[in-house]
């Protein structure tokens, strides 16, 4: 692994270490909330969107799943597109994922009528990296979880946009931020057709 993917995992990790010793705290502070205020029941606070949740949300996880499966793709994935951009390059990537990702799920959290929630998780980036990999490796077999059926890696991030974007708009699969996985996938796309990092070659 190149050095910024160690950094984001250990990173991530330690922060998942700090949300079960401090409890709730991180959440109510760092988590993305929807624009607005909103109290919290049995406490004498509120919550609502602050600028800095647009970062700091995507170091949070719900659960060690969650952050097990993040982190487990961030490694699959995220080591080639580091060596292909550079450190530098990697994370201008991973960062504009991860911001697209925040922006497009606070719009869509923020115009719900449904009850309020945070967002919590790295996935936005790692969809980011994820669709940088299929770019630049679109002939790399992946063999997903579920099914474990090997394909090319274009048709791999293909059919996962489209398993998104449809849990999405239909509401099939509830507690997971879709829209925050298109953004992030969408970002990633944006720094690569118009910001044209230099890549040092492709496989």
């Amino acid at each position: 692994m190149g050095p910024a993917t160690r950094l984001l995992i250990a990173a991530n990790v330690a922060v998942f270490a700090l949300q079960n010793v401090l409890g709730d705290s991180l959440v109510l502070n760092f988590a993305l909330w929807p624009l607005g205020r909103f109290p919290v029941s049995g406490l004498e606070t509120e919550v609502g969107f602050h600028f800095w949740q647009l970062i700091t949300s995507a170091f949070l996880h719900g659960s060690f799943t969650h952050l097990l499966l993040n982190m487990l793709a961030l490694w699959m994935f995220g080591r080639d597109i580091e060596a292909i951009l550079g450190t530098r390059g990697y994370l201008s990537l991973y960062t504009a994922a991860v911001l697209s990702g925040s922006v497009a799920q606070l719009i869509v959290v923020s115009m719900s009528d449904g009850p309020i929630y945070p967002t919590v998780g790295a996935s936005g980036g790692v969809f980011g990296i994820l669709l940088a990999f299929g770019m630049f490796f679109p002939r790399r077999t992946v063999v997903p979880l579920f099914p474990p059926i090997p394909m090319p890696a274009w048709l791999f991030v293909l059919s996962y946009a489209l398993i998104e974007l449809a849990n999405g708009v239909f509401g099939t699969v509830q507690g997971v931020a879709h829209f925050a996985h298109l953004g992030g996938m969408v970002g990633a796309f944006a720094v690569l057709r118009f910001g044209r990092p230099r890549a040092r070659g492709r496989q």
